[in-house]
């Protein structure tokens, strides 16, 4: 049971709990009526701003549709008014454009491209819109006249700027540093960078607008002669330094004067003054001789210790004219091989400078139709190279191969860069460098054929026989010419391979052309064997004879072994080393015979039997005495004879004179031991004129004209 006062104060909580639910209830009551009254003024308030809004709308919305409608017309009459200033500014632009177009484009291309392209729209809106009209007529006019200078400008900047490359850039672009493991490319510029975007802007737009291709044709033409001048430029410039060079060293390798370039220019192989040397030596094999003279005109062979007596080389003073005509003939060699080289990196050159200027489908006829007048002056220099030599094998001069030797090789070396750079061109202009080489392999063939027959033609006139033996101008000619063939094997032998018929020949292989190349230096040297062979014939001293084949055998053999054409006719025969050296030593025995009428006197043949101290017989003694008189009578005839002879090989000279002393020595020593006891004379010094240490002093002499 809860205690009185505690529900009492409970009671009293609550009540007062009821008076505070009551007096909030008041409080929401009050605020209700006060909601109320405030939505029903906004909801006057609303109706009421409703109904001005109708009233408004309906009132703006004519006015604002009125307002578009004079809006549209203000925008159909501006867009009227900008249509017929546009229509009339076609009217204008003949006038407008007149001072621009009169002045032409030099120095403003820009600007007047823009007037061009006002023209091209007028030229279009009458030709849509008014045809008939006078107008069109006069833009007409306006723009053949503009296309015309626009062209006029393309051939002024292109002839203007258009050089010659000069020759030393050409040199270093065909070049380059040889110490330099990486070469550089030296790019040659034609036109200067300003001048060449000119160029292109015009060309593009005589394409897309001009609808002319003449332009092209002014291109072509003008780099063509730039391109040929360059070509011409080259070779002058070799003739020029290659003449100041001379009068500066009198040394054929050295007669060029360095040009001044950043890198040294690479020369092709080519050694200017080694085939004009040969050639100054195998003109004279058409001659009685050098200088005029009947002899040998036989050249020492370096590095060989061999003592030529009586040999006749070039003289300065005396061969002054024709070692200047050959000087200039090495110019000009050497001058067209450059030109060769040159000719293909100005050609590509000038393609890429091509391509950037003519469009594309027009690109490859405007570069055939450019490098025609570069490629046939070539080309026919070439011809004029070969209908010379051909002219000279005429003559028999067949030394004129030799000038189409190093031009051959270089152009077989460079065809391939050739032929890229001709490709796309017409086949006439493709075919032009084959036929060349095609030419020049059917000459070079002809003349060493012919050069090999007349190795063994060659007639055996007794007045160009050398009197003292020695080499014949023809063997030493012969060997001279086959060792400029080993500068040049893969293309001598290309030329003896180009007129074979056979299956293997068209193959080409450097293997066979170096057997066919081996096959005929063989024919060469078997002809000339031959041929000296009967030249021999006309001494009539046998022993002169043997000296004669002994020593052009012997000069044979060491210049082959000097030489690689030893290593070259091993190829196809083996042996011709071993032959050479059986020939010289049999005809070293042929001349030993001519000493067997000296020591035959000195036999015991016919010689006395006697007893010691037994009185000679006067046929006993007289015997003796002739055995001493033919023994001296025939020593000093021959070494008298022979003393005029020569053995130019120092070796072999003393060899020879070792082995003679030595039988002649022996047998006379022989015989003087025989008749030491021997009273067969009262005048013993008579006879006994000699003893043998003078004997061997004599035989010393022989072969030598200074004795």
């Amino acid at each position: 049971m809860i205690p009185t006062e505690d529900a009492s104060a409970r009671k009293r909580v609550i009540e007062d709990k009821l008076k505070q639910e009551q007096e909030t209830l008041s409080f929401i009551r009050e605020s209700l009526e006060k909601s109320d009254q405030l939505t029903k003024g906004m909801v006057s308030i609303l109706s009421s701003f409703e109904s001005r809004l109708m009233q408004l709308e309906n009132s703006i919305i004519p006015v604002h549709k009125q307002t578009e409608n004079l809006q549209r017309l203000q925008e159909n009459v501006d867009k009227t008014l900008s249509c017929m200033d546009h229509v009339i500014s076609y009217y204008h632009v003949a006038k407008d454009t007149d001072k621009i177009i009169r002045e032409g484009p030099a120095g403003r291309l820009d600007e007047y491209l823009a007037c061009i392209a006002k023209i091209q729209k007028a030229v279009e809106y009458f030709q849509d819109n008014n045809p008939d009209s006078p107008e069109l007529n006069t833009v007409k006019a306006r723009f053949e006249k503009g296309k015309e200078l626009l062209e006029a400008e393309f051939r002024s900047l292109l002839t203007r700027y258009s050089k010659p490359v000069p020759p030393v850039l050409i040199l270093d672009a065909i070049g380059g540093d040889e110490d330099m493991e990486v070469q550089e490319d030296v790019t040659l510029e034609h036109l200067p960078e300003a001048v060449l975007q000119d160029i292109i802007c015009i060309s593009a737009w005589l394409v897309e607008y001009g609808r002319n291709q003449d332009f092209m044709n002014v291109y072509f033409q003008v780099r063509s002669s730039q391109l040929d001048r360059s070509i011409k430029g080259l070779k002058e410039h070799f003739r020029k330094n290659s003449a100041s060079s001379a009068i500066h060293s009198p040394a054929v390798q050295t007669k060029r004067k360095e040009t001044p370039t950043k890198k040294p220019p690479k020369r092709p192989v080519y050694i200017p003054g080694t085939i004009r040397k040969a050639q100054n030596l195998l003109k004279q094999y058409s001659q009685h001789g050098l200088d005029g003279k009947k002899g040998s005109n036989l050249t020492p062979l370096e590095g060989f210790e061999h003592d030529l007596r009586g040999v006749k080389l070039l003289s300065d003073d005396k061969h002054g004219a024709a070692t200047g005509k050959d000087d200039a003939l090495d110019i000009e060699i050497d001058s067209y091989i450059h030109c060769i080289s040159a000719f293909v990196k100005l050609a590509q050159s000038e393609y890429a400078l091509l391509t950037e200027i003519i469009p594309e489908h027009h690109q490859k006829k405007t570069f055939d139709s450019l490098i025609q007048e570069a490629l046939d002056n070539l080309m026919l220099e070439g011809d004029n190279i070969v209908s010379a030599a051909r002219r000279a094998i005429m003559r028999h001069d067949y030394s004129a191969v030799l000038t189409i030797f190093p031009i051959l090789r270089h152009l077989k070396q460079t065809k391939p860069d050739f032929d890229a750079t001709l490709q796309g061109t017409a086949a006439s202009t493709k075919n032009k460098l084959p036929a060349l080489i095609t030419s020049m392999e059917t000459i070079g063939a002809k003349a060493l054929e012919e050069f090999a027959d007349s190795i063994k033609n060659d007639p055996d006139k007794e007045y160009n026989m050398p009197k003292d033996g020695t080499v014949h101008e023809l063997t030493s000619n012969a060997i001279l010419f086959l060792q400029q063939l080993l500068d040049f094997q893969e293309t001598a032998g290309a030329m003896l391979a180009s007129q074979e018929n056979s299956s293997s020949a068209s193959s080409y292989s450097s293997e066979f052309s170096r057997r066919l190349l081996s096959t005929y230096i063989y024919k060469v040297l078997g002809n000339l064997q031959l041929n000296l062979s009967n030249k021999a014939k006309v001494y009539e001293d046998p022993a002169l004879r043997a000296v004669f084949l002994h020593n052009n055998y012997n000069y044979i053999l060491k210049s082959l072994e000097k030489s690689e054409l030893i290593q070259l006719v091993a190829v196809t025969h083996k042996k011709v080393e071993s032959s050479y050296r059986e020939l010289i030593e049999l005809e070293i025995q042929n001349y030993q015979r001519s000493w067997l009428k000296v020591t035959e006197h000195l036999t015991e043949r016919n010689f006395p039997a006697f007893q010691p101290g037994a009185k000679l017989k006067d046929k006993e003694r007289q015997i003796i005495k002739d055995k001493f008189k033919g023994f001296n009578e025939g020593l000093e005839e021959l070494c008298k004879i022979q003393k005029g002879w020569a053995v130019p090989d120092k070796e072999q000279r003393d060899a020879i004179r070792q082995a003679q002393k030595r039988v002649v020595s022996d047998a006379y020593k022989a015989f003087l031991q025989r008749c030491a006891n021997i009273l067969f004379t009262k005048n013993p010094e008579k006879y006994l004129r000699y003893a043998p240490e003078q004997v061997e002093e004599m035989i010393d002499k022989l072969f030598d004209t200074s004795a």
